[in-house]
């Protein structure tokens, strides 16, 4: 073998082992989410996950050119799991508020909507003022559940693990309303299984419970992090691909304005 030859070979090595290099040593980041709240994060049957937070995700993790794989996690337990490092960030609806920043860091938003109460189609309850007295149920450790606390005082409020199980009480007859966020309830009215149901109003968005909107929830020391998925948020809403994951599930722009 001639020293050219053998000096292209062994700069062939050298690109093809900088190059695998490089792939093995691509950036993992592990994501917790519910899937348990359609229409942004369900888990389906045959353990796939699917919604809005999930291709919202998945979309950040290519922007930011890291491999990002999704684990679920119950609700009421996800931030204790963040900061036991089961998971890097969570991705799951949760809503920026005073009172988790204090646990959690944030990215800025990626979605904001208001919520909402559904009841059934042939509630007597036609307006807020109606609601004085009748059992209201919410999920439990959400924005909705400590709306409905402050909001409706005289009122007696049911809690739920999941929004499943507030729904299927709902459509049995055992609760009398239920506040939830508006695009939850309304997907879910226009099912078979929410077929009983109906969005009776819109509520006010109280920023002292709602806050920001939802975003990305990291470790305390973890802003670093937080900040590059807020860059790649802003990406993928000026490169378009926000408004097709948005077209794919919604026939508005979720993301709420400024």
């Amino acid at each position: 073998m001639s020293m050219s030859i053998r000096t292209l070979a062994a700069a062939s090595i050298a690109v093809f082992s900088l190059i695998c290099g490089n792939a093995m040593a691509q950036e993992k980041i592990v994501i917790g989410t519910e899937g348990a709240y359609p229409p942004f994060n369900e888990l389906k049957p045959d353990g796939t996950l699917v919604g809005f937070d999930i291709d919202i995700g998945k979309a950040l993790c290519d922007e930011m050119k890291v491999t990002c794989t999704f684990v679920t996690n119950d609700w009421d337990g996800m931030i204790p799991a963040l900061q036991a490092k089961k998971f890097d960030a969570i991705i799951a609806s949760m809503s920026i508020t005073p009172e988790r920043k204090e646990k959690v860091a944030f990215s800025k938003k990626y979605y904001n909507t208001p919520p909402a109460v559904a009841v059934p189609k042939d509630s007597p309850i036609k307006s807020i003022a109606d609601l004085k007295g009748k059992t209201i149920g919410a999920q439990a450790s959400t924005t909705h559940a400590n709306y409905v606390e402050k909001h409706f005082p005289d009122s007696t409020e049911k809690l739920y693990p999941t929004a499943d199980e507030y729904k299927l009480d709902l459509s049995n007859g055992r609760l009398d309303a239920v506040v939830d966020d508006i695009v939850v309830l309304t997907q879910w009215v226009k099912s078979d299984a929410g077929s009983c149901c109906k969005i009776m109003t819109a509520l006010p968005i109280d920023v002292a419970i709602n806050g920001e909107g939802a975003g990305i929830a990291v470790r305390k020391d973890d802003q670093a992090l937080a900040d590059r998925f807020t860059k790649a948020i802003a990406a993928i809403r000026a490169n378009g691909t926000y408004q097709k994951i948005n077209a794919k599930y919604f026939d508005f722009d979720v993301y709420g304005g400024n």
